[in-house]
């Protein structure tokens, strides 16, 4: 595939995550794939992921943990078989009710026209704040 075709394919992705249609994410990767997003334990869906089932575990967690998650992708940037997209982030956590608001950057390495490796690069302290109940919250006030 081209560098057109390439981030078209990952244009898919991002229309697909943001129908929640795990489904048609995992047409787009390979049965081989991995997935690197680090972070803390504090955020479900962190850590190192291989596999299909796997993978398919993250985008349920992101999928199940939050809502009104909208990603905006400002740029795509391919070379060969990688493309970077990089934009930014809004959703709800739904055990806190706060808002995530945080700039992100994915890395995708492709390979006959699947994706094999896939990383993802966000604040995650912010995103770990908003995982955690406020002082106030937990106190009942």
């Amino acid at each position: 595939m081209n560098e057109q075709q390439n981030v078209a394919l990952i244009q898919k992705i991002f229309e697909a995550f943001g129908r929640g249609d795990t489904d048609a994410i995992l047409d787009h990767f390979s049965d081989d794939c991995e997935l690197f997003y680090p972070g803390p334990a504090i955020i479900p869906y962190t850590g190192r992921k291989k596999g299909r089932a796997e993978i398919r575990a993250y985008f349920e967690a992101i999928l199940s943990n939050q809502s009104n998650h909208n990603i905006r992708i400002d740029r795509y940037i391919a070379q060969d078989e990688n493309v970077v997209a990089i934009g930014w982030y809004t959703g709800v956590v739904n055990s806190t009710g706060k808002t995530i608001d945080t700039p992100l950057v994915f890395t995708f390495e492709l390979h006959s026209g699947r994706v094999l490796r896939h990383m993802l690069i966000t604040d995650t302290a912010a995103l770990a704040s908003s995982y955690t109940a406020s002082p106030t919250a937990a106190a009942g006030v």
